[in-house]
This record gives structure tokens, sequence and C-alpha cells, in this order.
């Protein structure tokens, strides 16, 4: 009987034996098998997120950021212990002692699994992280059982410290905010430091639920949550018993309820400066190293021209608008059932899209009309208090408008307009149609002080200061006048100014023709470029052959591939403000080469420097004591792109179209200014581009589909724009006289007839020509008549009196014959772009 007993427990013992040893075979064969091919989770010792890239100003100071995913690294040393208790309490409170799973919580999820419950996670901290970074998220018992070999396995292999910053790094907390850091910012606008034991356990809270403990939508289910997590918290002995009874008793408070302001309001609105940063480092870096790896972009902006160029260009293009007097309507509209209730219509004005009513337009905010009776509008302004008082709109404001005598004649209630601070109230505004661009740099560096590619950036992104190719008019001509005179001629040498025509390969002739319609016979290069002649300038063109104006042009990078046809002398072919300005500073610092850039540099996340854009070396920097009232010396590398004599001749002609020629009347500074109008065929495309010293900057305007600008000029309209940021330009960074090179000297001379003066004559028609040493130059006419035209061409002259009687009626072909042709037809009727 005991023997039978013993027998029974025996096989029973040995039953379970076997048993057992079976079950750690097969759990081992399990292991084994998903165990073979898991990714390799020593690459997680290389983690870099991907992280928010962020640009900032020449000054500091953080201007904009760009990213696929929110987030901001924040390695383990600047996590405070208070945002990792919090999670640890919240997901994973054994986190400091277990080996990467939690035996009871798998046990339980068994249990459940077992009984027909949805498969739930009991995942630890170590668990999630190799979720999140090796496998998918899929609730699956294979996924689970990769995910324990995966966290004993990095448990053995790295830091408990490390694993949590790898997790609290990654993990998504809704609001497109990954990691504690972008969370912190996202909802409190704070940084992790700063953040109170309540808001640390509302960031603990959402890994479980991010989508739906929304702090307003959810409120009473995240508050739930958060203290359920700041329970947790005092019970590992986190928070001592008074800090957690403050804590559960504070409001939830967050950006996304409007009791905090966002942390994107604390930067100014992204504008075309920034955009153009990421356009360009995006074709640089790649789009996908822009945007998630995470660099420090230090740009040339500055915030003080920015704002200059922004006010002077929308000065401009919102005068010339108002000058017609026409109000074109709103683009939006709030239902009448809406305004009887602020709160109510105030929602509705904030819901109205930035495209619709751009917010980005100093001065000017979104208003609704909330009722219009006898001479006023009644209206409610985005972020003013209500004021009947003062936000009113009355007849005085809408004077400009010229089929308006009172607000009524084109407001109804409902409408949302864009209104303007003034003195004494606020007037009616709206976006002009003519559009345009401005933009500064720095000559002897590139750098861009300052862009703005519109009027409004919210309105518009096109930026037509890189992306809008247009013709430049005679804003052009130099660069016809620097081919000429690095291939030996003077601002003194003498070119007719007489009718010349050119076949056009069809049968017909092209005549160009002065914007006056009339010709001034032998006239100084000097004042060819002054009074922007554009016969003058296409017999130089045509004299000196295309092909050289065209390397000219190529080599200042103006264009690419410059067709040589000879309109194109006078700027028919596109191109782009931004190459215009940056090739005018090589004019302007004696014809080094200059790159333009917006960036100054960009570091990796690590702090290494992957770009520089001044390569210039610097002689003394490393110098340890510098005498005082000496500065470091800086030594160019750069190539020279014109002879510096011809930059000086040029520069010295072109301050003449700012003194005596076709700026004059509009640019007006304390400083010497050089410059270049430039108006195109029927006025559809305007510029003026100047320089002082040290500062380039360029102004265009035009409509976006391209007609004609009534009554439009460079001068007229760019000129002023110029003219009124410089002036704030001047004020910061001063200005001098142009550096004369070595290796000539000034002649007095007649600036009508190009005559030699004595040493001291003075006058309005006295002007210092710069020669090179060891020319001897011709002067007055008999450059004209020993040299043939314009210095050799054997043509034909006209005296100033008979090219004057004849050009009405006979013309100088391009062979150098004389012919008899009918009446020029009006200037506005050159297809080849008769431009002046």
């Amino acid at each position: 009987m005991l023997r039978a007993f013993f027998s029974f427990f025996g096989a029973i013992f040995s039953f379970l034996t076997i048993g057992a040893v079976l079950g750690v075979l097969i759990i081992g064969a399990v292991f084994w098998m998903y165990g073979r091919d898991l990714p390799n989770h020593e690459q997680l010792a290389q983690y870099a997120p991907p992280t928010i890239s962020r640009v900032y100003s020449s000054e500091g100071a953080l201007i904009d950021e760009f990213a696929e995913e929110r987030r901001l690294f924040a390695p383990s040393s600047e996590i405070p212990d208070l945002v990792k208790e919090a999670f640890i309490s919240a997901e994973d409170k054994n986190f400091y002692y277990h080996k990467g799973y939690d035996p009871l919580g798998m046990v339980k999820a068994a249990i459940d699994a077992a009984h027909g419950a949805r498969l739930r996670g009991a995942s630890t901290i170590t668990q999630q992280v190799m979720k999140n970074f090796l496998l998918s998220s899929d609730r699956s018992a294979e996924r689970k059982i990769k995910e324990l070999i995966l966290a004993a396995r990095l448990e053995q292999t790295m830091s408990k410290d490390k694993i949590l910053e790898l997790y609290l790094n990654e993990i998504y907390l809704g609001q497109n905010s990954y990691g504690v850091a972008a969370a912190a910012q996202t909802y409190f606008n704070k940084k992790l430091s700063d953040l109170s034991p309540a808001e640390v356990a509302y960031l603990a809270a959402l890994p479980q639920r991010p989508s739906t403990l929304h702090p307003v939508r959810d409120h009473d289910d995240a508050v739930a949550r958060r203290n359920y997590v700041l329970r947790e918290m005092h019970e590992n002995s986190y928070i001592s018993d008074g800090e957690y009874q403050v804590a559960v008793a504070e409001p939830l408070l967050t950006v996304q309820g409007g009791d905090i302001p966002g942390f994107r309001q604390s930067l100014p609105p992204r504008g075309y400066f920034t955009d153009e940063v990421r356009r360009q480092l995006s074709r640089d870096f790649g789009e996908t190293q822009f945007f998630t790896g995470g660099l420090s972009v230090r740009s040339t902006l500055d915030p003080e021209m920015q704002t200059a160029a922004e006010e002077a260009l929308r000065h401009g293009l919102e005068k010339y608008d108002r000058g017609f007097g026409i109000w074109r309507g709103t683009e939006a509209t709030i239902d009448a059932d809406k305004l009887g209730d602020e709160a109510t219509w105030r929602q509705a004005l904030f819901e109205v899209p930035n495209e619709q009513a751009p917010r980005d337009i100093e001065g000017w905010k979104p208003a609704v009309v909330l009722s219009v009776s006898g001479s006023q509008a009644r209206i409610g302004i985005e972020g003013e208090t209500d004021d009947p008082e003062t936000q009113v709109l009355t007849a005085d404001d809408v004077s400009w408008i010229s089929k308006a005598k009172v607000p009524g004649d084109v407001l109804s209630a409902g409408d949302v307009v864009l209104v303007g601070k003034e003195k004494d109230g606020w007037s009616l505004r709206q976006v002009p149609l003519l559009q345009g661009a401005f933009m500064a740099m720095d000559v002897n560096t590139g750098r861009v002080l300052a862009m703005q590619g519109g009027f409004s950036y919210q309105d518009s992104v096109f930026n037509r200061a890189t992306q809008a190719t247009r013709q430049p008019g005679s804003s052009f001509k130099p660069f016809v006048y620097a081919a000429a005179l690095d291939s030996g001629y003077t601002p003194a040498t003498i070119v007719v100014d007489a009718p010349i025509e050119f076949p056009n390969g069809d049968g017909t002739m092209w005549r160009p023709q002065n914007a006056s319609n009339k010709y001034y016979g032998p006239t100084p290069l000097r004042t060819g470029i002054e009074r922007s002649r554009n016969v003058m300038t296409v017999r130089l063109a045509n004299e000196i052959g295309m092909p050289v104006v065209a390397q000219y042009a190529e080599r200042f990078g103006v264009y690419d591939h410059m067709a040589t046809h000879l309109a194109n002398a006078l700027g028919s072919e596109e191109t782009t403000l931004f190459r215009m300005v940056s090739a005018y500073a090589m004019f302007a610092n004696g014809g080094e080469r200059v790159e333009p850039s917006l960036v100054d540099r960009v570091q990796d996340r690590f702090g290494r420097t992957t770009y520089r854009h001044d390569n210039r070396d610097c002689v003394d920097c490393e110098v340890a004591y510098v005498p005082p009232g000496t500065a470091p010396r800086i030594v160019s590398n750069r190539e020279q792109m014109m002879d510096p004599i011809t930059a000086y001749q040029l520069t010295s002609m072109m301050r003449g179209v700012v003194e005596r020629g076709t700026a004059s009347r509009y640019v007006d500074l304390p400083v010497p200014i050089a410059g270049k109008t430039g108006t195109t065929n029927d006025a559809k495309d305007v510029w003026f581009i100047g320089f002082s010293s040290n500062i380039v900057a360029g102004c265009f305007m035009g409509y976006d589909n391209p007609r004609s600008i009534p009554h439009g000029s460079g001068g007229g309209m760019c000129g002023p724009v110029f003219n009124e940021f410089m002036k704030d330009a001047i004020k910061k960074y001063g200005g001098g006289p142009f550096r004369v090179p070595p290796g000539g000297h000034f002649i007095n001379i007649d600036r009508v007839t190009g005559a030699k003066l004595s040493a001291d004559a003075s006058g309005p028609g006295v002007v210092a020509e710069y020669f090179r040493d060891g020319v001897e130059p011709i002067f007055g006419m008999a450059a004209a008549i020993d040299g043939g035209f314009a210095m050799g061409s054997g043509m034909p002259m006209y005296s100033r009196d008979e090219a004057l009687s004849k050009s009405t009626d006979e013309v100088l072909t391009s062979t150098g014959e004389r012919k008899s042709i009918p009446k020029p037809a009006s200037f506005g009727t050159i297809s080849a772009g008769g431009l002046y």
C-alpha cells in the first residue's frame, strides 16, 4: 500500500518534472525563435531623434522654428528629477528595480487575455522604449515577446538613466509634441525646470491617452488623470503632503485654454526672410535634415533693418494703391446673428484665416463691422478691448475712397476688414493689388540684412525678391557701362545720341528710342547713364559686342546664361531682385566677388559648425592684445570681378543718377549714394537699386500678372522706398565716401560736352572724373571725331545740332549708312523693351 502510494506520487512528480522541463524547453524555443532576427538594440546608443531646427537673428534672438515633429532634445542631466519621478510614478513605479520587464504585470495581462479580454500592455518604460524605437505598435503576442527580449538585452547594455532619457525624449504627448521638453513649451510655455508639480503630473498623464486628455476638450478627464499621477507621486514619497494638496487644488491652466501666451506668440510672425532660409537650407542640406536635424541657424537678419524694409515697402505700395481711391471690398464676412454677443463675434473673427485677414502687418488688425449708422461704422477689433467711443470708422477714415462719403457707402454689418491705428482712432485699410519686394545687404560680406518679398507674407507667401523673375529695365544698364569701361572707354567718352536701326531678322527693323522720344547728339558716357539714355546704351552694347555684355552679366550673377539679343542691353531679359542687388554690391566694394547669404553659420545638434559664410582670414584675431584704436585685419581672398578703377568710375557715374539724374527728385540722403532706376516698357516693372559705401539695397514693384502700372516709374515709386529705408540704415551703419583705388588721377570735365577743364574749375557743370594713370584720354568732340563713334567704330557722326534736327526723319543704320525713314513710332510701341 505504501509502495503504491509512493509509486503514484513518484509518477506524478516525474510527470510534473518532465512537464516543467518541456515547458522550459518550449519557452526557451519560443524565445530563441523570436530572438534570432531582432533589431540591434545597440544602435540606441547613437540615438539622434528628429528635433526642431531653429533660426536666430544676427543678434542671437530666436525668430523661427521648423520641424516635422515638435521635439526638443533634453539630455538626462537637464531633465529635473521631479519630471523623471512623475513619469516613473505614472508608467513604471518599479523602473529602477526590475530587469526590463515586470513578471507580475505580465501574469495579469496573460490572465486577462485567457478570459477573452483585449490584450493589455503591462509594459515597463524599457519595453516602451523598445516598442517606440525598434518595433511596431501592434497589440500582438509576437510583438510582446520581442519587446520583452529586447528590453532584457537593453537593460544589460545601457544604464537606467540613459533608458529614461530615450523614453522622455521620444514619447508622444499630444499637440504634435514629442518629448517632455517640447511638451512643456507647447502646453505651458515653460522650460522643464520651471514646471510646477501639477504641470509635471499633467505631462506624465499624457502617454496613456495623448489624444483624449486635451486640457480644454477633455478637461475633467485630464484633471482626474493628473491627480492620479499626483497621488502616485505622493505615495512614492516624491512630493510632500503639502505639495500634494497644493498641486491637486491647482487649476489646469494651459496655452490651449488661452490662459498662457503660446510660445509661437513670443516669436515674430513667419515672414519672407525665414521662409527663404528654409528654402535655401532645404536645398543645401536636404529637406529631411533641415526639418529633423535639430540645426541651429544663425541668420544674417538685422531685426531693425527688416522692420524698416517692411515699413518702407508697405508705405510705397499703399500710397500708390490709395491714389486710385478704389475700395475692392472684403474677403470675409461674419453672420449677423453672431454680432450681438462679444464673445461670439470675437471667436468668429479669430477663426477668419490669415489669407483673408493677414495679421503680420505692423499697426494693422482684423476687425468686424458690428453696425452701420449715419456717418459712422461701429467696429470690433481683434486683440483690442471693446470701446464704442474710439472703435468707429468715420467719414474721414474712408475719405481716400473716391465713391465713399460715409462708411456705409462701402461697408455693411458683418464685413471683416483691416484697420490701421491712427493718432485719434482707426482707419480703413486694404492690401494693395500692386506688389513688390525689397532687399538690403552688406556690400563687403554679402550678408543679407533684410528681405521683404511682398506686402504681407500671410496674404501671399510668394517671395518676389527671390522667386519673381522680371525685366530689370534700365537698372541693367550699369553692366553695359561696366563692360565698356573695362574695354577702354572712360566716363568722358563721347557717344552720339542719334537715331539708329537694327534688323530684327524677320525683315523688320528695330529702332531704339529714348524715353523722351528725343535725341541729344554727342554726349559723354556719364550723361548717358545719369539720364538713362537708351540709344546711347544700345550703341555702346553694339560697339563692344553683346557677348561681352553677356559675359559681364553672367560673371556678376545677374543671369546664368544671357541671350545676346541687342535689346537685352536695355534689360529686357528677366532676372530677380536678389540677383540684381547682389551684383550691385560688387560695384560698391571695388569689384570683389561677394556671395549673398541669409545665413552666417549653421551648427548641428551637437554644436559643431557645418557651414560658415564668411571665410575671409582674420590676421590678428589670435593676437592677445590689439592696440587701442585699431581692429583685427581682415584679409580678403575673394576673386576680383572687375578692375577697381572701373568699379569706382561706374560708382561715380551712378552717383550722378542720384544727384542729377533720374533719381535726383526722390533720393536725398546725408551720405554719398549711387544707384540706378529702371522702368520697363509700358511700365510693367519699376526698380531702383542703390548703395552707400557699405550697404546696397533694391526695390522692385509690379503686378503679379504683369500689366502696365499707370504713371509708374522706378525713380518715382521705388526711389522713395529706398530713401525711407536708407535713412534708418545710415543711422545704424553710417556711410562715407566711396574708396578711391590707387592707379588713377582726377581731371575736371565739362559733364555736358566732355571737354577738359582747368584744375580750379567749379560749378554745377563741372565733374571730377577719375582716369587711369598712363592713359591720355581724348576729351570733348575730339573723342568722337578722332576715334569715330565711341572710340573707334568708324561710323560717321552727326554734330549735336545735326542730330537734333534730323532725329525725327533720318537714322544711322548699324552699318553706318544714313537713311531717311518715317517719323518713329511712339516709345510705347517698341516691343524689344524700350526701357528707360
